[in-house]
């Protein structure tokens, strides 16, 4: 049997939000959100999302550093190329 579909716009008169807070949640909406649901092996290994942003920082920070290194190491490679080559 199929439900049946309301025709209206109007709001169930049940529904009550007399408690509500407009707007409660606006700012942070309009700033945007990323929400990624961890496997449960991962969720227990952080309590809450300060250790989980914590953490992700932490590991941006060492990519970022170890590209610097890579970049570094690749330009002391062209100058020993470019060294051998005019030898």
């Amino acid at each position: 049997m199929k439900k049946e579909t309301r025709k209206d716009d109007e709001m169930r008169a049940h529904y009550d939000f007399s408690g509500g807070i407009r707007g409660k949640y606006a700012r942070r909406y309009a700033e945007g959100t990323n929400v990624v649901v961890l496997d449960p092996d991962v969720a227990r290994e952080f309590p809450n999302r300060d250790a989980v942003n914590k953490t992700l920082r932490a590991v941006a920070q060492i990519i970022h550093i170890q590209g610097r290194r890579r970049d570094r190491a690749n330009k002391r490679m062209e100058r020993t190329r470019k060294t051998r080559r005019s030898s």
